[in-house]
């Protein structure tokens, strides 16, 4: 009977919503109406921002975007019987109803996420399972896969249950019998050279005879030579804290059918969009918003998904389904989809307890992510999880959400050519007048950016999501594509991650992003003619004319984002506080370590003067390490040194020739993850919509006069080399 009235009332609340989007209202009424939903929303925002308040807001947007579909569908296309303004104008409206969609699958995810979860730290070492650390690796450098190797040994669990394995794919038999022998050459010192470092720090070096499969193949090797009851995956790049384990297992004895426990993936280093726009310090990472509340919203659905690290998965699950799925490139969400499909839970732990680096140029950032979207895409052709059998209904609508995202580029690239089919050819792909524009596609567009900014809050600020998808547009429409015809073509290609840029340049792949600037800059010289010229259609001409101009400011501030900065440093300092001492000559005076990174660190050296430091030397620094209390002598080489109020501040490299200095760095950078969490929290914040806006359009304006700069000098050096070029050809006749 309960379940007959519960039907019934959503039967009847149904009703009631479809009857007020359909209601026929005047235009003054229908404004009114949307004004009065953003207002409610903002001092609902203002006094009441959680619980079922939040929830409340959130459905008032609702039924303002759905009151814009019924008006988008009904009223806005283009007559049949003309295919030159409905074609355009039907790609613009299936644009907009995927954004709905997506915002709709959105909400069904983030509109309540599940609190972080409680710790599971578990000190009783009797009946902790075993566990099996794979770091599969191919072409990373030796250091820093030291690094990460010394971290993981350092893990905070019982060495008589824990292995550490180094899955090495660019030392295959394959590779080292190349008959390109360069490559064999290559292949065969990079096997003995990892061979020794694994032997050294107490690592299990494992390679195998054919390169198969990519890294779900490595994966699955490590599976066959190992017995843990658990895997723990680490990207090469991707150090963990001692903590790591200890936070993770307790979930594992809980539940015996949990396959996953995920953590969030933290980076030392910024993004090219972050370190070009030098946000890094200031506004939350990209993947932060993922993290941060998409993660916890999938995990309230038991949907959270294998991220390819950071992870802990039970052994018994992965047998299950042959090991790790490798039929698309990205195994990792791939094998989520098939465990979950088959009765498995995840789990998500809301808490940084790695460190890696992701990709500092923008060409390698769009490599990433081009695989990233080809993977899911592929995920979506061959398991098609919202028919899936075997998962929920709650897991099927995340998996559509994980999925579908990654057909952005499509309507990133409508958005941005639709007002551009006015301006330049009179084309009517969009019917209505000004006002209704106002009265429905603003409140639309406002309510939107309102919605979103209740969704991610203090993760996610105003409009940097669209500049994220805009970059990554013109790149990732094209891989779409491929992948969209031919699915069984894109191979793994390992994303480059330890880079510098010595050099300030555009990017090798930046150009078409000046070529869009400058013909949006053209739209609107369209615009002011076409007002000038024809008054009578002013109204629609300022619409049109502004939503090309909100797209030649975001064109504008892409521009910053490929004009790549020079820097030398691969990653961001981490502050710390650790006391230490340091080695001048024979004597070592008392120090503190202000911060660390990747590469190096800052040292307070106090009681010295100038004269006994020389740039070059190499000294050594002192310390108890986090794991064991035991002091450790780091040999460092001093890059630079200043005088401080009461000390000398000592900037160094570090300087490591054996195995051990390798756990001393990876102890100083990666033991503690409350570090990481601390500098995760000192850059949220939300400014709200409005002020998120003005920062946003400062932001673009400058990065607009950067990029251009950038083009001059540019154009003026590739000028000066042809003369150059020239003067040498000349004179050699």
């Amino acid at each position: 009977m309960q379940k007959i009235i519960i039907t019934m009332l959503w039967a009847l609340a149904s009703v009631a919503v479809i009857a007020l989007i359909t209601l026929p209202v005047s235009l003054e009424t229908q404004l009114v109406a949307g004004m009065s939903v953003l207002v409610a929303m903002m001092i609902l925002k203002l006094l009441r921002p959680d619980g079922i308040w939040r929830l409340i807001a959130l459905a008032f947007g609702t039924a303002v975007v759905l009151r814009y579909v019924y008006w988008r569908t009904t009223s806005t296309l283009p007559p049949l019987n003309q295919l030159e303004n409905f074609i355009p104008g039907f790609l613009l409206y299936l644009a907009e109803m995927y954004s709905v969609l997506m915002l709709a699958l959105s909400l069904f995810v983030v509109a309540q996420p599940l609190a972080p979860r409680p710790s599971r730290v578990r000190r009783d070492d009797a009946d902790l399972p075993s566990v099996d650390v794979f770091i599969p690796t191919y072409n990373e450098d030796a250091e820093l896969l030291a690094n990460t190797m010394a971290a993981a040994k350092a893990i905070d669990y019982p060495p008589e249950k824990l292995t550490v394995w180094l899955l090495d794919d660019g030392g295959t038999l394959q590779k080292r019998n190349s008959e390109r022998i360069g490559e064999a050459n290559e292949a065969e010192r990079r096997h003995a050279q990892l061979q020794k470092l694994a032997a050294d720090l107490g690592v299990r070096y494992l390679t195998r005879e054919r390169n198969e499969h990519a890294k779900a193949g490595n994966l699955n090797n490590g599976l066959a030579h190992s017995t843990g009851e658990l895997v723990a995956v680490f990207d090469a790049d991707h150090a963990p804290a001692r903590d790591f384990l200890r936070e993770t297992v307790g979930y594992f004895g809980e539940d015996p059918r949990l396959f996953l426990v995920q953590t969030p993936h933290f980076f030392l280093n910024p993004d090219p969009v972050e370190r070009n726009l030098r946000t890094f310090e200031k506004m939350p990472s990209e993947n932060e918003m993922f993290y941060g509340i998409i993660q916890r919203g999938l995990d309230k659905w038991n949907a959270s998904f294998f991220c390819g690290s950071a992870a802990v998965l039970r052994r018994a699950a992965l047998l299950e389904t042959d090991g790790f799925s490798g039929i698309s490139i990205t195994e990792d969400c791939e094998t989520a989809v098939e465990l979950h499909a088959r009765g498995w839970n995840s789990v998500y732990v809301d808490k940084p307890l790695i460190a890696g680096l992701q990709p500092a140029t923008f060409a390698s950032f769009i490599g990433q992510r081009s695989r990233w979207a080809q993977g899911m895409i592929q995920i979506l052709r061959f398991r098609f999880p919202p028919f899936k059998r075997g998962l929920s209904i709650p897991q099927r609508l995340c998996y559509a959400s994980s999925t579908l995202f990654w057909l952005f580029p499509f309507p990133r690239a409508i958005f941005l050519i639709a007002p551009l089919f006015y301006l330049f050819f009179d084309l009517q792909i969009f019917t209505a007048s000004g006002g209704e524009f106002m009265a429905y596609t603003l409140a639309y567009m406002i309510v939107n950016l309102m919605m979103q900014n209740y969704l991610y809050g203090a993760f996610r600020w105003p409009w940097i999501s669209e500049l994220y998808e805009y970059v990554q547009t013109v790149h990732l429409l094209p891989a779409v594509v491929s992948v969209i015809l031919n699915p069984r073509k894109p191979t793994f290609k390992v994303t480059a991650k330890d880079e510098s840029i010595s050099t300030s340049r555009i990017s090798e792949i930046g150009m078409p992003f000046f070529i869009i600037f400058g013909v949006l800059l053209i739209g609107v010289a369209m615009t002011v003619y076409k007002v000038y010229a024809e008054p009578f259609k002013a109204d629609v001409t300022l619409v049109v004319g502004g939503w090309n101009l909100i797209n030649l400011i975001m064109a504008g501030c892409a521009l910053g984002v490929v004009s790549e900065r020079g820097e030398r440093a691969s990653s961001r300092r981490v502050k710390v506080s650790r006391r230490c001492d340091f080695q001048i000559g024979q004597h070592w005076l008392k120090a503190s370590i202000e911060d660390v990174s990747v590469n190096g660190t800052r040292i307070l050296v106090y009681g010295a003067g100038l004269d006994e430091f020389a740039k070059g030397n190499v000294s050594s620094i002192r310390f108890k390490m986090y794991a064991d209390g035991t002091e450790g002598v780091l040999p460092v080489t001093i890059r630079n040194f200043e005088r401080t109020s009461d000390s000398i501040a000592v900037g160094c490299y570090y300087h490591p020739s054996e195995a051990n200095h390798h756990r001393l760095i990876a102890d100083l950078l990666f033991a503690n993850s409350k570090q990481w969490e601390q500098f995760q929290l000192s850059r949220r914040g939300n400014p709200g919509l409005i002020r998120g806006t003005v920062r946003f359009l400062r932001l673009a304006l400058f990065q607009t006069y950067r990029g251009l700069v950038y083009l001059w000098r540019a154009l003026r050096n590739r000028k000066q080399s042809g003369q150059a070029a020239t003067a040498v050809a000349e004179h050699r006749a």
